[in-house]
């Protein structure tokens, strides 16, 4: 194996060990989740054993990653190609959605437990913005507006209004984002069933 091929496989057990411990997981509950041996779970995350395929695809549907983003694979020149989450220093996770150019772009956000005490820098850009959250509690600052939103409510708003998105005391928060960058905006259609 090539050099750079040894230096990406040294660097595979520390990322499972900081998943798996940012999970708050014991190797036992990892091996009952996946189907692989603690010991073996122990060896990989420790650089004693060199990850398979075999190991690495039940590692990446577990923790809802990329076999790539495990690896370190080399990322693609096209942020609409390669999909990769994007970590914040602050722990906050982006997850972009959408592969096709301009129009909205879809995004997840995982924002990590937040502080009541933070004090928001609320900002302003051209476009619009549609967020859903999925678990957790949204803290939205909007204009004067001080917006606790709840796992399944949705908010949209036109991003020229200075606003600031965090979650709260409570826990981490989950949230998808449709933004429009130049004013477009999620339409929704409502059927109703004839009777």
């Amino acid at each position: 194996m090539s050099e750079s091929t040894d230096d990406t496989l040294e660097t595979v057990g520390p990322r499972l060990k900081h998943l798996r411990l940012r999970r708050d997981l014991t190797l036992t509950q990892l091996a009952d989740e996946t189907d692989i041996s603690s010991s073996t779970l122990s060896r990989l995350e420790s650089g004693l054993r060199r990850p398979t395929l075999e190991q690495l695809l039940p590692l990446a549907r577990y923790y809802g990653v990329t076999i790539d983003s495990l690896v370190d694979a080399p990322r693609t020149a096209d942020p609409r190609v390669d999909l990769r989450p994007l970590s914040a220093g602050d722990g906050s996770v982006v997850i972009p959605l959408t592969r096709r150019p301009g129009g909205i772009q879809a995004y997840k956000f995982v924002l990590p437990r937040g502080s009541d005490e933070t004090v928001p820098d609320l900002r302003s850009h051209e476009g619009h913005d549609w967020a859903y959250v999925l678990n957790g509690t949204l803290r939205l600052l909007l204009g004067d507006q001080d917006l606790l939103l709840k796992a399944g409510e949705a908010v949209e708003f036109d991003t020229r209004t200075p606003h600031w998105f965090g979650a709260t005391s409570s826990g981490p928060v989950e949230y998808l984002s449709l933004f429009g960058r130049h004013g477009q905006r999620a339409h929704v259609r409502a059927t109703t069933k004839s009777q």
